[in-house]
C-alpha cells in the first residue's frame, strides 16, 4: 500500500535541454519561424517530437524560447552599446556588434529578428508581434539614450531623436538582409563607415 502511494518519477530527459535548445535556435535563425519545419527542429535537436513537446511545448513556444536565448547572448552588444559615452559611439557599437553577430562564422547569417518579422501567414502572427514588441522595447531604450545625449549638448538641438532611432534601425536590418543575401564583411564595414559620416554632430 505504502508502495502504491508513492508518486513514481519520471524518466530523466536523455538529452541536455540548453544544447537542444541552442540547436533549435540555429534551426530558427537560418530558415525562419515559417520555414523551419518541426522535422527540421526534432533532427538539429537530437531528439523526437513527444520528447520536444514535453520539454519545450509547441513549435511557437520553442521559438519564443528560442528568441529568449538569442536576446541573451547573441544581441548581448545592443545593451553594452547604451553605455557608450557618446551618441556617434552607441550608434557605432551598435552597428560594428550587428556585423560580428551577422557574420559570425559559427551562426547562420543576417538576423533572427528581422527573417521571423517578416514571416507572413496566420500561423506566424503571434511570432511577428513578439519579434515587434521587443524590438519596440530596444528602440525605445535607444530613444531614451539619444534623448541624454541631447540634454548633455553631445546631439544637435534640431535632431528628431525618434527618427533617428529610426534611421540607425533601418541601416541595421538592411545589414541583416545584406548579410543573409551573402554580402561580406568588408561590404557592411562600408555601410557603417558611410553611415557613421552621415551622423550628426556638433
Amino acid at each position: 500500500m505504502e508502495n502504491a502511494l508513492k508518486v513514481q518519477k519520471g524518466r530523466p530527459r536523455e538529452f541536455c535541454v540548453d544544447q537542444a535548445l541552442a540547436a533549435a535556435l540555429g534551426v530558427f535563425w537560418s530558415k525562419g519561424y515559417e520555414g523551419a519545419s518541426m522535422t527540421d527542429l526534432t533532427e538539429a535537436m537530437g531528439i523526437t517530437k513527444p520528447s520536444l513537446y514535453a520539454a519545450f511545448g509547441n513549435k511557437e513556444a520553442l521559438f519564443h524560447k528560442a528568441l529568449d536565448l538569442y536576446e541573451a547572448e547573441k544581441l548581448e552588444y545592443t545593451r553594452e552599446a547604451l553605455k557608450q559615452p557618446t551618441a556617434r559611439a552607441v550608434a557605432e557599437h551598435f552597428m560594428r556588434g550587428a556585423i560580428d553577430a551577422q557574420t559570425s562564422a559559427c551562426d547562420p547569417k543576417g538576423c533572427l529578428g528581422v527573417i521571423s518579422a517578416t514571416a507572413c501567414g496566420a500561423e506566424a502572427e503571434s511570432i511577428k508581434a513578439d519579434v515587434i514588441q521587443r524590438r519596440a522595447s530596444s528602440q525605445a531604450a535607444l530613444v531614451g539614450r539619444f534623448e541624454q545625449a541631447k540634454r548633455d549638448g553631445d546631439l544637435p538641438d534640431h535632431v528628431d531623436v525618434a527618427g533617428l532611432t529610426a534611421y540607425l534601425y533601418a541601416i541595421l536590418q538592411g545589414m541583416a538582409v545584406q548579410a543573409g543575401s551573402g554580402a561580406s564583411r568588408a561590404d557592411l564595414e562600408r555601410v557603417v563607415e558611410t553611415s557613421l559620416l552621415m551622423w550628426p554632430g556638433r
